[in-house]
């Protein structure tokens, strides 16, 4: 099997070839963060298929494309369409986009989800940044030999939500009188939601809002030495004892109307980080 060393640098030689990019932010455009695309000065935009060892999304609204350009004169490479385990895809394919961001010189990963809220004080469409994580997918992308020119076997996983990047979200949010959770995430492998059992033990463990998505990115950025600002949109309140059956369609229309509101923080973020 080829080494993930040699598949990610064969991934970023192909991506290199087609702009005149180096990032230094790897955005993954999950839920909420779809129209911070609309704010890119794009150098150029590369179908997964064209890129060596990369999957394809199977989610109707992920799209499936990489884009280089710049956010605020930041030199980016974004994720249009993130993959998950719930697909099929091993958690080694899942995560090989980051190891692509780190092969193309990125040092920062921003990555978005939508998740159901179980903190009580949590409501529809609020944003929260990620302070911490609890991995409950079954799946770990690093389960198996390790490569040391990535990163350490035991990987310290302290601090995988970079603190100064936390702090730097809540301060950009407070400057634009906008409010902003802080809290953790809790990952299962899904696709099914939770059942009230299931949501009571959740947040009884420590978790504020609970997806299917994020974790094994943030363990491979930490794994090889990126810094990680994760921020979710709740698109569901998931209150055990006031459980009612989920609407996908609503879901996806409290994510569309709290996209402005996240794309323009990530934004306002990425412009501090200069």
């Amino acid at each position: 099997m080829e080494s993930i060393v040699e598949a990610a640098g064969k991934a970023a030689e192909a991506v290199s070839s087609k702009g005149s990019i180096s990032p230094v932010i790897g955005i993954i455009l999950g839920t909420g963060l779809g129209a911070l695309g609309q704010t890119i000065d794009i150098d150029c935009t590369i179908p997964y298929a064209d890129v060596p060892g990369f999957a394809r999304p199977t989610v109707a609204s992920h799209a499936g494309q990489l884009i280089l350009g710049k956010i605020r004169d930041v030199p980016v490479i974004v994720m249009e369409g993130r993959f998950h385990c719930y697909e099929g895809y091993t958690a080694r394919e899942v995560t090989f986009p980051v190891r692509l961001f780190k092969a193309m010189g990125a040092d920062t990963l921003i990555v978005s989800n939508a998740c159901g809220g179980m903190n009580p004080l949590y409501s529809k469409g609020d944003l929260m940044v990620i302070e911490d994580h609890i991995n409950l997918m079954g799946v770990n992308p690093l389960i198996g030999p390790n490569e040391d020119a990535l990163g350490p076997r035991f990987p310290d996983m302290c601090a995988p939500y970079d603190p100064d990047l936390i702090k730097l979200a809540e301060e950009t949010a407070l400057s634009m009188g906008m409010k902003l959770q802080r809290g953790v995430y809790v990952a299962v492998l899904g696709p099914n939601l939770e059942t009230r059992a299931e949501y009571r033990m959740l947040r009884t463990m420590g978790a504020d809002v609970v997806g299917m998505s994020t974790v094994p990115e943030v363990i491979v950025a930490a794994h090889t030495g990126l810094r990680s600002l994760g921020l979710s949109v709740v698109t569901d309140l998931c209150l055990p004892d006031a459980l009612k059956p989920a609407s996908l369609d609503e879901i996806i229309k409290t994510a569309n109307e709290a996209e402005p509101k996240l794309a323009k923080l990530v934004e306002e973020v990425i412009a501090k980080l200069k």
